[in-house]
């Protein structure tokens, strides 16, 4: 009694194993990014595993599916394929699993059904490898585009260069205190401009 206890129980832990995994894959926010202002956030960049958007600050989104499998990355490439392998060994899992649990009725002789339960937690065990893999492989990705320097696809490109005071901003942006007009408009307001 107590082994078809711990078998139903394993059962249902690997089952939910694998709706997790499953749900997973279509998850949006795989990525999420977001440039924002000083006062509020002006865009959010998010992206998985088949296409890439940008929300605004007012709600509107704009997506992109990835237009070829062979123009993609290759880390994306390789964690679709992982995760697609993961979802479908679980489901063969499963399957197995269920045909080698000792309180069904389908599956043969108890010998055959200890064979099948043992090709289940494999299969189990294969496809929980498979997603492990593909999402550390793309959380190693980001985090190494996150602390490159020379990365700048989803970073701002202003530079802080300190707290100034008004009359060496003025020097340093006008050239001289008589003349109001900036040399260079783009680097008129700096970080800490509307505080």
């Amino acid at each position: 009694m107590a082994s078809t206890a711990s078998e139903i129980i394993a059962f249902m832990v690997s089952i939910s194993g694998w709706v997790l995994v499953s749900s997973t894959l279509p998850t949006d926010y795989w990525k999420v990014s977001t440039i924002d202002g000083t006062v509020i956030t002006t865009a959010t960049y998010w992206a998985n595993l088949w296409k890439t958007c940008v929300t605004d600050s007012t709600g509107v989104s704009n997506c992109k599916d990835f237009p070829s499998m062979l123009a993609l990355d290759g880390y994306i490439q390789a964690c679709r394929g992982l995760m697609i392998a993961a979802v479908s060994l679980g489901f063969f899992g499963s399957i197995f699993a269920l045909f080698g649990m000792k309180c069904t009725k389908v599956g043969g002789s108890d010998k055959a059904k200890a064979k099948m339960a043992c090709l289940a937690g494999i299969v189990f065990i294969l496809s929980g490898l498979c997603s492990m893999t593909s999402c550390s492989l793309y959380a190693n990705k980001i985090t190494s585009e996150f602390f490159d320097p020379y990365y700048v696809e989803q970073k701002m490109g202003y530079v802080y260069n300190g707290a100034t005071s008004v009359l060496s901003s003025r020097t340093k942006y006008h050239g001289g205190e008589g003349d109001l007009k900036p040399t260079n408009p783009s680097k008129q307001f700096d970080k800490n401009a509307y505080v």
